[in-house]
């Protein structure tokens, strides 16, 4: 049986979007499973003033998978939600009591920023880029006096994405700038190296609550 040009193509077009939704599904899987072995992590931290807590943009998708993986764990997690006028509603997994709501994007960020102790940056669209690229130049120009650990998850998505090398080469960054950040591909890399940043930099916590943002 024979299929015209055009069908093949079609075919193939549904296939490699096929393909896409499958890789992009295993990111929402990782994502949960990195915020569980995250939380279970910082419930077994004896003083609760020691802890850290998932924190997420409280919508869909990523974040509903952020806030899932808290709440399988058995722990509080927080969800910074935005008001817009389609798409975003609050997911059902963030602890109800740590749910807000933004009207503006710069106050959000400010809070994601703020109390901040890491970042995890999953593939996203517009508004992922916006929070990527506005924390990288904060810390690029040191507004900001605290070191951060930011980590990129998914290596293929962000290397097709963005040429950091390119903007290396044509000097607008420099290549000192490529250590702000580290990609990661799998769970347990990057819940190691979180976990031993995090142990290293706040080893003794004042009375405040931590929250690691993906």
């Amino acid at each position: 049986m024979f299929a015209s040009t055009g069908a093949q193509e079609h075919l193939k077009e549904k296939f490699e979007q096929a393909q896409r939704g499958l890789i992009m599904s295993r990111y929402y899987e990782d994502a949960a499973l990195l915020a569980e072995k995250l939380t279970r992590w910082s419930l077994s931290i004896e003083n609760p003033a020691k802890r850290f807590y998932i924190c997420s943009g409280g919508g869909p998708g990523i974040m509903e998978a952020a806030n899932r993986g808290a709440q399988n764990a058995g722990g509080p997690s927080i969800g910074l939600n935005i008001s817009l006028p389609f798409e975003q509603t609050p997911n059902p997994f963030q602890t109800r009591e740590l749910s807000f709501e933004f009207h503006y994007f710069f106050v959000r960020k400010y809070w994601f920023f703020y109390l901040g102790k890491a970042l995890v940056i999953f593939p996203g669209g517009f508004g992922t880029m916006d929070e990527l690229f506005e924390l990288l130049t904060l810390v690029q120009t040191q507004k900001t006096k605290k070191y951060m650990p930011i980590i990129l998850y998914g290596s293929e998505y962000w290397n097709e994405l963005i040429n950091f090398n390119a903007l290396v080469k044509w000097g607008t960054i420099n290549r000192e700038d490529l250590n702000l950040f580290h990609f990661f591909d799998d769970v347990d890399s990057a819940f190691e190296f979180l976990r031993d940043e995090l142990l290293k930099l706040y080893p003794a916590e004042p009375a405040e609550q931590n929250n690691i943002y993906i």
